[in-house]
């Protein structure tokens, strides 16, 4: 299961690098989404895939006894899952408006010097 998911980060982030080498901004943008996809499930190989029980201690005991699924990992994919989508719906806006305003989303044509606003 790890072996498929670090195959997957690296499909990820290698597809997110080449969409933001093309020259259309929705493609720049893509690239952003699988870039932070793959970094998200980096994060969540880093913590570990363990199966186990929620990390809450009994009162009848001092520490964890049995294996638990540490929740920092998830915590900082959730956070940035939250960041992603804003970043996103952001990226979208500022898109539209520049599609309308150019005509183009290609990004060397945003070169123009004197556009009439």
């Amino acid at each position: 299961m790890e072996l498929l998911l670090v195959i997957l980060v690296g499909a990820f982030y290698s597809a997110g690098i080449y969409m933001m080498f093309r020259r259309s901004m929705v493609k720049l943008l893509m690239g952003l989404l699988l870039l932070g996809n793959g970094a998200n499930i980096l994060i969540f190989l880093m913590g570990g895939l363990t199966k186990g029980k929620a990390p809450i201690i009994r009162p009848e005991n001092s520490k964890f006894l049995e294996v638990y699924a540490d929740p920092v990992p998830q915590a900082l994919i959730l956070t940035a899952i939250v960041i992603s989508f804003a970043l996103t719906a952001f990226a979208i806006v500022l898109l539209k408006r520049v599609y309308t305003t150019t005509g183009s989303d290609d990004l060397d044509s945003l070169n123009i010097q004197d556009l009439d606003i």
